[in-house]
């Protein structure tokens, strides 16, 4: 069998080098006479290189190393300013499209567009006298299509009565498990159960890369813990390992597909409905419209994979588009859990309509959060696994975009159906 491929999952940037010409590249022939000159000649370069490009840097001002950062979707977060790091890099995680990005010191502030992949340094000057050398950086743009030989590996993929998707993988080339694949996820995340009880490789958490075979492939991936996932599930499996890959669902024949490339089939098959993936902290999002009594409201929706229940809408959200919630049919309310155990109270009503793109869905059971935000600073709604499944679905990681099709799960009930009549 063919030994399959390697990909690394982490982000990666690059290291600036400084091209010389033939003069200043140490003479191999004659390393006495040159050896000095040219490590002379480097340091001077060096130096030269150091000094030009800070002082053409942006300057901003700070009297406080409390900073705010943000990003395109009302994304904000908060930053400490260090003066010890050259640079201290933000990570925007992935862009679909150029934004616009904003640095805001108690004082001053600068405001830039940063495109797919590309950085952009400045100097923020700490109480006048300190330079913080600081970048604000995008991830690196992965595009897998233009390999010699294609990848079309086929994983078997099953979503079970919790509406937990989940996939075998193997870890370290002994450790094999089942991870719920979670779009709202990154690297690879292991319960603390299944870190204790099944992997016997005992991986040092946080810091190394290991190797995750996931079909004929083999990823390279840094190993998490996590108190709780998806219910029968050792973990979870994020979406970043095929960043640069397409990712196709299929759950008429339980079956995932990784390519390098886009196949024909899919490309041409008018059934699919296509949308574009919008990034908000390293999640993707698609457009979707809910509506109630005759208010309709359209927004990004989290595309979460990992979400077992139908919709979860967000209370200020709500609020701030006048979302008549006072009119969904109230059908439960419960506690629920996050991946560190938190306790999140829950109420679940009625939805009178969901829609993504030209697919209608009617009377979805939706989860209103009130507090306890699954994504903190941001006020978004979520499509979960019980909406998504019932689409076949294709993840182009390339040109950043969702396909969806009906499936022969389209029509079933949902977990949380409201019960009539009895």
């Amino acid at each position: 069998m063919e030994e399959g491929r390697r990909f690394d999952s982490a982000g990666f940037l690059g290291q600036r080098f400084i091209l010389f010409d033939s003069q200043n590249v140490l003479n191999i022939y004659n390393p006495r006479s040159y050896i000095m000159k040219n490590i002379l000649t480097l340091s001077l370069v060096l130096i030269s290189f150091c000094g030009f490009s800070q002082n053409n840097l942006p300057v901003i001002r700070a009297t406080s190393n409390q900073a705010k950062i943000f990003e395109p979707n009302n994304v904000a977060s908060n930053w400490s300013i260090n003066p010890k790091l050259k640079p201290d890099i933000h990570s925007t995680g992935k862009l679909a499209y150029p934004g616009t990005v904003k640095f805001k010191t108690d004082i001053d502030s600068i405001s830039f567009k940063i495109a797919p992949g590309k950085y952009k340094d400045f100097i923020v000057l700490l109480n006048g006298k300190d330079s913080c050398f600081t970048r604000i950086q995008s991830t690196q743009v992965k595009d897998f299509s233009k390999i010699s030989v294609e990848i079309h590996d086929t994983i078997p993929f099953f979503i079970n009565q919790f509406n937990t998707n989940f996939l075998p993988v193997v870890l370290n080339g002994t450790d094999s498990l089942l991870l719920n694949f979670d779009s709202g996820a990154t690297e690879i995340c292991i319960t603390t159960d299944a870190l204790k009880s099944k992997v016997k490789s005992r991986p040092q958490l946080y810091n190394n890369a290991y190797d995750i075979q996931i079909g004929n492939q083999t990823f390279k991936s840094k190993i998490y813990d996590i108190s709780i996932a998806g219910n029968e599930v050792d973990g979870l499996l994020g979406w970043n390992l095929f960043d640069g890959m397409i990712v196709e669902l299929d759950y008429d024949h339980n079956r995932m597909i990784v390519h390098s490339k886009m196949p024909r089939q899919i490309a041409h098959d008018t059934q699919y409905a296509k949308f574009n993936i919008t990034y908000i902290k390293n999640k993707p999002f698609i457009e979707s419209e809910i509506s109630q009594g005759g208010t309709i409201n359209k927004s990004l929706f989290f595309f979460d994979l990992g979400y077992q229940r139908a919709v979860m809408l967000d209370n200020d959200a709500l609020t701030g588009a006048q979302f008549p919630t006072n009119k969904m049919r109230l059908i439960k309310k419960v506690i629920m859990h996050g991946t560190r155990g938190n306790e999140v109270p829950v109420i679940t009503s009625n939805l009178e309509s969901l829609k993504i793109g030209e697919f209608q869905l009617k009377n979805v059971p939706a989860q209103i959060m009130t507090q306890g935000k699954p994504m903190p600073g941001v006020n978004v709604h979520y499509l979960g696994s019980d909406v998504l499944k019932r689409f076949n679905t294709v993840l182009d990681f390339q040109k950043n975009v969702v396909y969806l099709k009906p499936n022969h799960l389209y029509d079933i009930e949902y977990a949380d159906q409201e019960k009539r009549g009895g």
